[in-house]
C-alpha cells in the first residue's frame, strides 16, 4: 500500500452478503486514525458491509484486542481490520513497537480462521501520515477496506 491511490485495487470488489467487519483502532494520534476509520466506514456504507469499532489505547494493543474478541461470545466477524499510527521519535521504541504490530498480525492471521488487515500507519513524521489519510498518498483506510472485503470472499471461497 505504498503507492497513491492503488486503483488496482478499487476494481473488482466483490458484493458479499451480511459481512461483517471489526475495527481496532488506537487513542494515540486520533486526528490521523479516525481519518483511517472514516475512510473504512464510507467503503463498508458503499457497500453494504456491517462494522464495528473497538478502541484500545495504543498499536501494541491491537492484537490483544482482536484475538480476545474473536474468542469472545461477540458477532462472529468476517475479517478485522488493525488501524494505527506509530510516528518514528528520537529513541527505538517506533522500532520496539512497529515490530510487535506487525508481527502480532502476522499470528493473529495464522491463528484466525478469518483475515486480520495491516492497517496501522509506521512513518517518519506527522505529514507522511496525513498524506496517507486523505492527502496526496490517499486514504489507506479505503484500501484497508477493500482488502478486508476482497480477502473476506476469498476466504469464503476457500471453504466451500
Amino acid at each position: 500500500m505504498a503507492t497513491k491511490g492503488n486503483n488496482a485495487l478499487h476494481k473488482g470488489i466483490p458484493k458479499l452478503k451480511d459481512a461483517f467487519v471489526l475495527i481496532v483502532k488506537t487513542e494515540w494520534n486520533k486526528n490521523i486514525v479516525d481519518k483511517l476509520e472514516s475512510g473504512a466506514i464510507n467503503i463498508f456504507k458503499q457497500n453494504n458491509i456491517g462494522s464495528k469499532t473497538l478502541i484500545v489505547p495504543g498499536a501494541f494493543e491491537i492484537s490483544f484486542a482482536i484475538k480476545s474478541y474473536a474468542e469472545s461470545n461477540q458477532k462472529k466477524a468476517d475479517a478485522f481490520i488493525a488501524f494505527g499510527t506509530i510516528i518514528k521519535g528520537d529513541t527505538p521504541h517506533f522500532d520496539y513497537v512497529c515490530k510487535a504490530v506487525t508481527d502480532g498480525v502476522l499470528s493473529l492471521n495464522m491463528l484466525l480462521d478469518v483475515p486480520v488487515i495491516f492497517g496501522v500507519l509506521t512513518v517518519n513524521d506527522e505529514q507522511q501520515a496525513l498524506d496517507r489519510v486523505g492527502g496526496k498518498q490517499g486514504n489507506k483506510g479505503e484500501e484497508a477496506a477493500i482488502t478486508a472485503i476482497k480477502m473476506i470472499a476469498l476466504n469464503k471461497k476457500l471453504k466451500k
